[in-house]
């Protein structure tokens, strides 16, 4: 099958997920709350599917996959099982709260939500700053994830900045035309056709070696990859577990794109039934996939440096025009992320950032403006992150470690402002900076570890900021503009 046949069905999926955006958009409100929230409207299985694809992201395809390609599945634990649960927890002890706050205020971001709980315009442009911080690399781990899986797909026929380029300005196009409503119907199109896909993909290799047996005889035989089928290798420390899992579950429920999906809940039946379904569809798409890395390694399913393995064994083992159609699937799920993200990025950049700025000023930004200026910032900012995805910095892997951490700092500060009367602005404020210094240094001086005991510096930093947020609040005294402390907390038992 020629190189434009496989670009054909790729580009063909990417413009049927566009043109129900663009469905979407003709029922669009036209206002900041119906393009950032859908109105606040989504039903059941739409906010279920949408916070789903959503996180199908490059992480998810490519390099959890090749985590299991090189270390074993025992990663299916961390993403399929533990994640999965740590997050429907956090989406109702969270996420149901937010909900009832954002019913009750009108609250579109977490910043706005915390920064009138506590009556304070810098902690809430200090949330949206580190939020826009760490979205950067994750828009990156998209762009990354499509131009490899092109590249690697087409042999090299399409080289990687093509293939970056192409997701890129997809999702900027996407965003531009169809805000919450159109991504939120997008997204349920586009997980139900992963789930399938995903499945069809693994009976269809298994179907070729000889069925799920001889895919893992072949690896027990290996001497590379027989340690896979135990329990507690050296890859898979029972801390490094933990940590990851504490960090991706609490990272996940400060994500942006994620958050903001709390507030998008039509009824509280819904919020609640969404949150039990969740460990479900973890499990149904992470064990395939991953097991499909790791049974790659035992065929001996050969991945140059830097290379992403599911491509790959798609391309040895079923019909070329099969594993184009899963890419394209996989792309347009790294779409539903980067959109998503985008969206959520520039509600915080003009509501979080422009508003209060504007407002200093004594200027006031209209409902055109703002929406004007949120256009603008998607393609800035995915231009943006487009270019410096053309260096490849760092893995798949690292980029996604890099920022679920990063949000996983947010997550204990939030969570006891939510449940703590007794939390002050400074408490908070101090717990948010040093959690972020101190993971922060981690990352880019020798000098501060990574690892204690076998704990990342992630889960050591979460625990740094509840610390200091604690202990501040109860040395600091509320400020006046700290008016809704009473609710936040009476709320939270409704």
């Amino acid at each position: 099958m020629s190189v434009a046949v496989q670009l054909g069905i790729i580009v063909g999926y990417l413009l049927l997920a566009l043109a129900v955006g663009l469905v979407a958009y003709r029922l669009t409100d036209r206002t900041a709350e119906d393009f950032y929230l859908a109105s606040r409207t989504l039903g059941t299985v739409v906010l279920l599917f949408t916070t789903f694809a959503t996180l199908l992201s490059a992480f998810t395809f490519f390099a959890g996959p090749n985590i299991a390609y090189a270390q074993g599945p025992e990663w299916i634990l961390v993403m399929g099982l533990m994640d999965g649960i740590i997050f429907a927890i956090l989406w109702y002890v969270i996420g149901y709260k937010q909900w009832l706050l954002g019913r009750q205020y009108g609250y579109v971001t977490l910043g706005e939500m915390l920064g009138d709980r506590f009556g304070s315009k810098r902690l809430r442009g200090l949330i949206a700053g580190i939020s826009l911080l760490y979205l950067f690399p994750y828009v990156m781990l998209q762009q990354v994830g499509a131009g490899t899986a092109l590249e690697a797909l087409t042999e090299g026929a399409i080289p990687y900045a093509a293939g970056a380029g192409l997701i890129t300005a997809f999702m900027i196009l996407y965003v531009v035309v169809a805000g919450m409503r159109g991504i939120a119907w997008t997204d349920t199109l586009q997980g139900a056709f992963m789930l399938v896909t995903t499945w069809v993909a693994t009976i269809w290799v298994l179907a070729a070696v000889g069925g799920p047996g001889a895919a893992t005889e072949a690896i027990a035989s290996s001497e590379a990859t027989s340690g896979f089928l135990s329990l507690g290798s050296a890859y898979y420390t029972p801390q490094w577990m933990l940590s990851t899992a504490i960090t991706i579950g609490f990272g996940v429920a400060m994500f942006p794109q994620v958050n903001q999906r709390f507030f998008a809940a039509g009824s509280k039946t819904v919020l609640k039934r969404s949150f039990a379904l969740w460990p479900i569809l973890c499990v149904l798409l992470f064990v395939p996939s991953f097991m499909l890395g790791a049974w790659a390694a035992g065929l001996e399913v050969t991945v140059p440096e830097g290379g992403n393995v599911l491509p790959i064994v798609l391309a040895e083992y079923t019909p070329v025009w099969f594993a184009a159609l899963v890419i394209a699937g996989a792309m347009a799920a790294m779409m539903s992320s980067s959109d998503s993200m985008l969206l959520s990025g520039s509600s915080y950049f003009t509501r979080d950032l422009c508003r209060p700025t504007l407002a200093f000023f004594g200027r006031a930004l209209s409902e055109r403006g703002e929406d004007l200026i949120a256009r603008i910032g998607v393609v800035v900012f995915a231009s943006a992150a487009f270019l410096a995805s053309l260096w490849n910095p760092a893995t798949l892997f690292e980029l996604g470690d890099a920022a679920f951490s990063g949000f996983a700092q947010l997550a204990l500060p939030v969570l006891v402002a939510l449940y703590w009367r007794r939390t002050t602005r400074t408490g908070i404020t101090a717990g948010i900076l040093a959690s972020q210094a101190f993971y922060l240094l981690s990352l880019f001086l020798s000098i501060v570890p990574s690892s204690y005991a076998g704990w990342t510096a992630g889960v050591v930093g979460m625990g740094v900021g509840l610390l200091v947020t604690v202990a501040v609040s109860l040395i600091t005294t509320p400020a006046a503009a700290e008016r809704r402390a009473i609710y936040f907390e009476r709320l939270g038992a409704d």
